[in-house]
């Protein structure tokens, strides 16, 4: 419970080498956000020394703020006991997929067949993105990235072959293709807030930030931005036509 009377899972600094996995949380919860991709709530929170005192890790970093993401009420966690509580509409289908899509420009790792790591609102009836920890190729800062295979999305899960069984080929291929000027749009729309969120990165979590704006600008250039809508659309077709 924070000073603004509200809970938060908080995420820190596990050592004191540079935090480059909570910056790349800190950066996939900025983004998402301009993809209009529901996403908890995220604060830097300052936890305070009487509350790490019955913690038992040794190597966190105790001065340093930590990542909070809001928590939300009647919400669950996708896994395969709670599905039959999913509304199957084409409404939470483009959710899912514009979902799906987001990972692959973001080279997001941790989004897979066995880890959803999807909430899911069920009186909204609205999934609800989380954890960003593996974008980038699982925060990889040295080498540009790679992009996805099917097997390293969530178009690989069980989530979407609950659709698959409820849709037809062709309707899932309609959805799909009817997201490519939203896929532009929403890239676009990222472009104007690359600054603000490097200059919001705490110094305390010890990263280079030049490093960061340049593994940011991968993001936009055009062969990836192209690519990563060609890679989408095979990997969904092959899943659909498997």
């Amino acid at each position: 419970m924070c000073s603004d009377k509200n809970e938060y899972v908080c995420k820190y600094m596990r050592s004191l080498n540079p935090a480059y996995k909570l910056v790349c949380e800190f950066i996939g919860s900025h983004l998402v956000g301009k993809w209009n991709i529901r996403s908890p709530k995220m604060n830097l929170v300052k936890i305070k020394a009487e509350h790490w005192s019955n913690f038992l890790s040794t190597n966190c970093i105790r001065t340093a703020p930590a990542l909070g993401y809001m928590m939300l009420n009647s919400v669950v966690d996708i896994t395969q006991t709670t599905y039959s509580h999913i509304q199957l509409s084409k409404k939470v289908l483009a959710q899912l997929l514009k979902i799906a899509l987001f990972d692959f420009w973001v080279a997001n790792e941790d989004r897979t067949y066995n880890n959803a790591n999807l909430l899911y609102d069920v009186k909204c009836d609205e999934l609800v993105s989380i954890d960003y920890g593996g974008i980038f190729n699982t925060s990889t800062f040295e080498y540009p990235m790679c992009q996805l295979t099917m097997t390293d999305t969530i178009l690989y899960a069980e989530i979407f072959k609950q659709f698959k069984n409820r849709f037809s080929n062709n309707e899932i291929s309609t959805v799909a293709v009817g997201l490519e000027d939203y896929y532009r749009k929403s890239v676009d729309n990222c472009r104007g807030v690359l600054e603000s969120i490097v200059l919001r990165i705490p110094l305390e979590w010890k990263v280079d930030n030049d490093i960061i704006f340049n593994k940011l600008m991968q993001l936009f250039d055009e062969s990836w931005v192209d690519d990563v809508w060609t890679n989408f659309v095979e990997c969904l077709n092959d899943n659909i036509n498997e």
